[in-house]
């Protein structure tokens, strides 16, 4: 596998579909740039899910995710994009992403994105 930074979310099939479980991530490594001045946002990103029938395959992930280091994204913006794009590839039962950006200018921001498969 590359460890160039990619879009691609691979995913492998879940070991225990019939069951309800929670997987956490944690990434605190995650930059994008302010795409009004350029300069690095810092966050962490957690992604909390019940896998339906796909889980996210973790390396893919980190790569994914290394791939905002050079665009520019509003929080609110990027938080949305990981829960789309991890929705799009994996169909969990229930996923929610929190981007916890660090201060700039005195002010930290948290993005709190949330999707269910019975809500749609």
């Amino acid at each position: 596998m590359s460890t160039t930074p990619s879009k691609d979310i691979d995913t492998f099939d879940n070991p225990y579909p019939s069951r309800n479980y929670w997987i956490n991530i944690d990434s605190p490594e995650f930059t994008c740039l302010c795409p009004k001045t350029g300069q690095p946002d810092f966050a962490t990103i957690q992604i909390s899910y019940i896998p339906d029938e796909k889980c996210i395959e973790l390396k893919s992930l980190k790569l994914y995710l290394w791939s905002y280091r050079e665009e520019g994204a509003f929080h609110e913006a990027v938080t949305n994009k990981i829960l789309d794009d991890i929705v799009r590839v994996s169909q969990p039962r229930e996923i929610k992403v929190t981007g916890s950006f660090l201060a700039r200018g005195g002010i930290t921001t948290s993005v709190v994105v949330t999707w269910n498969k019975n809500e749609k």
